[in-house]
């Protein structure tokens, strides 16, 4: 008994130390999240964080469906017949010229910020859009949409919506590295080109199908696949003539996604602004890497 008096004192002491510093490191931490809110002029309560679309998109479906019923079983779908395939094939030559060919006409490809507002037939678009729809897939599912914006009151409210996060991104979330790293192209957050260009290209990624009786399927390596269509249609723009700047709206999928009307399984990836370039348009002077840099032969 008289040990267990001695050391109930000392316990009691020690105890009162451990919440003692559990409450110092609690409050310190409070206000290193206030400080860092307001380093940038806003206040804790405006700071937006950083937010990955695909995991907060918080108009999604986040059901989960227990007994699987909602999902397409594989067998349900018909086999599909193989006919045969006999591409073209050229002499050396003309390969040899055609990969020149095309070798020169993507290397003129650049971003374009400066797009006139000149119209552009309709038709054109249609025709590098279902080019842009011929790229691989994972199992045939097509996991993409493109919504073409012509009208201007939409191309202006898109407009908004990306300039206010753009703003967001470049004074809080982006970091000093970063935005000193884009300076030299002369970057910020005003987007006079998205009203400007006739056409505003948005690409969803299809993250599963919708079938007509209303069952989901699975779409493979969607990312990819949409991603891989982005190559295609940015070459076929170059085909044609057009110019573009691959933007990857941050922050602003579901905004946007609402915007357009979009069901909960379309994610944005890219936001493309098309036309013709501007008579003043002007391009940063970058050298690409030569060969040697890119390609390992084994």
């Amino acid at each position: 008994m008289a040990l267990l008096s001695v050391l109930t004192p000392v316990l009691a002491v020690i105890l009162c130390l451990v919440i003692g510093f559990m409450l110092l490191n609690s409050r310190s931490t409070e206000t290193t999240s206030t400080s860092a809110g307001k380093s940038e002029g806003t206040s804790k309560a405006d700071f937006r964080p950083w937010v990955d679309q695909d995991l907060q998109d918080d108009t999604e479906i986040t059901a989960k469906d227990d007994d699987g019923n909602d999902w397409v079983d594989s067998n349900e779908e018909e086999d599909l017949p193989h006919v045969p395939y006999s591409p073209p094939r050229y002499p050396e030559e003309t390969m040899l010229q055609r990969s020149k060919d095309m070798y020169a006409l993507l290397n003129q490809r650049r971003s374009v910020r400066f797009i006139s507002p000149e119209p552009v037939p309709r038709e054109v678009i249609d025709n590098v859009i279902r080019t842009a729809g011929m790229c691989k897939f994972g199992a045939h599912t097509e996991p993409w949409t493109f919504v073409v914006v012509s009208d201007p009151e939409m191309k202006h409210q898109i407009r908004q919506i990306v300039e206010e996060e753009e703003e967001v991104n470049y004074r809080q979330r982006m970091g000093d590295k970063w935005v000193s790293d884009l300076a030299r192209l002369r970057t910020n957050w005003i987007k006079e080109y998205l009203d400007v260009a006739p056409y505003l290209v948005l690409i969803f990624k299809q993250t599963y199908g919708i079938l007509p009786n209303g069952k989901k399927k699975t779409h493979y390596y969607n990312e990819i696949s949409v991603s891989i269509s982005c190559g295609i249609l940015l070459a076929a723009l170059q085909n044609v003539g057009l110019v573009t700047v691959t933007s990857t709206p941050l922050n602003c999928g579901p905004q946007l996604r609402l915007l357009l009307k979009r069901p909960a399984n379309e994610k944005l990836l890219m936001l493309l602004p098309v036309g013709y370039p501007a008579s003043d348009a002007t391009v940063p002077d970058l050298k690409r890497k030569p060969l040697d840099d890119i390609v390992v032969h084994i």
